[in-house]
């Protein structure tokens, strides 16, 4: 246990020096006293719960569908997207993410945070087929001849997307808000093990309310590194065939925008609407292993916050 604590410690002092790198290159001083912006961890349009409530807690009933850019696998329908938060004074729960709030500044919130990486998602629908594939090798094509009509036909080859695990990331999240907008920056460095990598981000939105109607149009941009595409993307020796050659993908940067619109029918209940557009790293849409070069989100509904 206290191996795995200082392995730990020793990943949170590099994704400080990344986190420094972060602020810098967003034009925030890596002091957050020097942040002008409330932060908060509720959603865009998420009214805020009670003064002495901890809890937020949602729940949205409609359609909305999730592309997977994996080969050989389905896309992910939603149906129903729960919204369940606990903010303690430091400690909190995010749908998923584990927390503690290291600074609390009237327009800037910056976090330790603990997640899950979400690239694992992707390879939770499979849906392993056969496909037909040609071998050519030194100019000859490896075939089978089919005893009845004597003609060929290429040799079936089961192509099966490889297995991945979920991976724990630290990292540090600060959350600005001003009258400009929010803007969110990230930086999560992988403390399992699992892959080996990071990833930095930063992301913006803007909210326009008039009446019942709130309207957000978001940009963000994600880097990842060559460790962390590589373990999800990359095909490794042991798993290459004729179907999936060996690849091992480098960096790059995954960009994103979208738009969020609400229209409240009284405090709790709204109709919502989200659609979201994510461009793979050029390396990325390059394995073998996708299919896809872009991730497209939507969803409709009503959304009821408790």
């Amino acid at each position: 246990m206290l191996r795995f604590i200082m392995h730990a410690f020793g990943k949170l002092l590099k994704i400080g020096a990344l986190w420094s790198v972060v602020a810098l290159a967003h034009g925030q001083a890596t002091d957050p006293a020097a942040n002008a912006a409330p932060a908060t961890t509720a959603p865009v349009f998420a009214l805020p719960p009670p003064p002495e409530s901890h809890w937020r807690i949602g729940a949205a009933f409609g359609y909305g569908q999730r592309t997977n850019p994996l080969i050989q696998s389905e896309d992910i329908p939603v149906l129903v997207d729960l919204d369940i938060a606990w903010f303690g004074k430091r400690w909190f729960f995010d749908n998923g993410d584990i927390g503690l709030t290291l600074f609390d500044r009237a327009q800037s919130t910056t976090s330790l945070v603990a997640r899950l990486n979400s690239d694992r998602v992707f390879f939770g629908k499979t849906n392993t087929e056969y496909v037909n594939f040609a071998y050519a090798g030194s100019g000859e094509v490896s075939a089978l001849v089919d005893p009845d009509t004597g003609a060929q036909a290429t040799e079936p080859v089961e192509v099966v997307p490889p297995d991945r695990d979920y991976a724990i990331e630290l990292g540090v999240e600060s959350l600005i808000d001003g009258d400009w907008g929010s803007a969110t920056l990230r930086a999560f460095h992988d403390v399992s093990g699992t892959h080996g990598g990071y990833e930095l981000s930063a992301f913006y939105s803007w909210r326009w309310i008039t009446g019942r109607f709130a309207l957000a149009p978001s940009v963000g941009v994600s880097y990842k590194s060559a460790a962390l595409n590589d373990y999800y993307w990359g095909v490794q020796a042991d798993e290459a065939n004729l179907a999936l050659p060996e690849y091992h993908p480098s960096d790059g940067f995954n960009f994103e925008g979208g738009v969020q619109a609400n229209y409240y029918l009284n405090r709790n209940l709204r109709i919502a609407l989200s659609v979201n557009y994510e461009r793979l790293a050029d390396d990325v849409a390059a394995s073998p292993l996708a299919d896809e070069d872009y991730v497209m989100a939507y969803f409709s509904g009503l959304a009821w916050t408790f």
